[in-house]
């Protein structure tokens, strides 16, 4: 068993309490104050400084023996606006919030991680800087950390997301797309109200955004490669208010999500013209707003490689596992668009002993043996990438 090994051993006790704590304890999204407290006053306990940046985020460094490059571990904080039905002794405290995404078990392993590296830190040259995210599940907190500066310093980073579709022990670091980028486009469609018996004299508002819900759809069919994966879906359609009133405005909001960034920047564009050349047909006219949340998450090759390598030196090499690439988003990929990086995914599926459910689900619970495997790649990748 290696060093690090024997680390994350000796500190499972204390990853499963400070998890089980951010479980009985979650915050929304940006307002994250006691976990921002709390891991601020870990950090302190080893001797680290800590500071509090864009709010609510915490980073603080652990410096080896020389001078070298610096790598970044992030760990997102925030919890859903979700009831938990967990019949559990750490169940959620605070009413319709809960951690339903696993981001307490990721501030736990990067907190026990940050033990482990500090005890290691006579053993490599360079700086590991940890940042402990808020508002990941809104997709504000990265780009507010990188506004903030917080990789301006920074050569590489790591983050881990502990995945229920995967059996713990399984590990998935593989380079190119992980994550999808993530859009809402709203539009507004602006016609002329009438009465429903005479729609002659007015401008049919929902049959005009009942043809551009549709005409939409072509995007994807027609316009995109089969080979480059993209959705646009339309989530929701409200028009009118009474069975013969013609109506003179309707409303849509939707989502898109792609691999590629080219695609990304296309999809305004491609989605204004046809909502207004549709409308346009029908009289028409529309407004569109376009929300890029999350960019794509591509992982870095090279990091990729080491995060393989680092897997399977703690774990073996049946511990790698392959994860298709999944239409979710991340705002992980906001620092991936500054630096290269690599975001993993942790297996925390274990039927025999927890019941299993999908992220976000109000019964959602992962194995916490999950804590042992994540703090050690966080430890382990840490330690390669500044050794190369």
């Amino acid at each position: 068993m290696s060093k690090i090994n024997e680390l994350a051993e000796k500190y499972y006790d204390y990853a499963v309490e400070m998890r089980r704590e951010f479980h009985m304890h979650p915050e929304p999204s940006m307002q994250e104050e006691r976990t921002s407290k709390r891991v601020k006053e870990e950090l302190e306990k080893l001797g680290l400084e800590a500071e509090i940046i864009a709010g609510t985020g915490v980073t603080s460094y652990i410096k080896g023996n020389g001078e070298g490059k610096t790598v970044a571990l992030r760990a997102d904080m925030d919890a859903l606006e979700l009831e938990e039905e967990n019949n559990i002794s750490y169940k959620s405290k605070n009413g319709g919030l809960m951690h339903g995404c696993g981001h307490d078990a990721h501030t736990a392993s990067l907190l026990t991680a940050a033990k482990m590296i500090n005890d290691l830190k006579g053993e490599f040259k360079g700086r590991v800087k940890l940042i402990f995210q808020p508002g990941e599940e809104i997709a504000e907190g990265a780009k507010a950390l990188v506004e903030a500066g917080v990789l301006d310093d920074v050569d590489s980073i790591m983050g881990i997301h502990v995945w229920n579709e995967l059996e713990v022990g399984k590990i998935s670091v593989e380079a190119g797309p992980r994550m999808a980028a993530v859009n809402q486009f709203i539009i507004n469609v602006i016609g002329k109200g009438g009465h429903g018996s005479m729609p002659h004299q007015g401008v049919d508002a929902l049959t005009a955004g009942a043809a551009v819900v549709m005409n939409l759809q072509s995007l994807v069919s027609r316009e995109i490669s089969p080979l480059d994966p993209s959705v646009l879906s339309v989530g929701i359609f409200k028009s009118g208010t009474r069975f013969n009133v013609l109506p003179g405005k309707a409303y849509l909001e939707g989502t898109t999500r792609c691999f590629s960034r080219e695609l990304n920047d296309k999809f305004p564009e491609m989605i204004e013209r046809v909502a207004s050349e549709t409308a346009g047909s029908y009289r028409a006219e529309v407004e569109l707003e376009y929300n890029k949340m999350t960019l794509p998450c591509t992982n870095d090759k090279e990091l990729a490689e080491i995060g393989q390598r680092s897997a399977a030196d703690l774990f073996g090499e049946e511990s790698l596992a392959h994860v298709e690439k999944t239409t979710g988003g991340e705002d992980f990929s906001f620092y991936l668009a500054e630096i290269p990086g690599v975001f993993a995914f942790v297996g925390a599926k274990n039927e025999d002993k927890v019941e299993y459910h999908p992220h976000h689900h109000p019964e959602f619970n992962i194995d916490e043996n999950a804590l042992k495997v994540s703090s050690a790649l966080y430890t382990k990748f840490a330690l390669d990438f500044l050794s190369e």
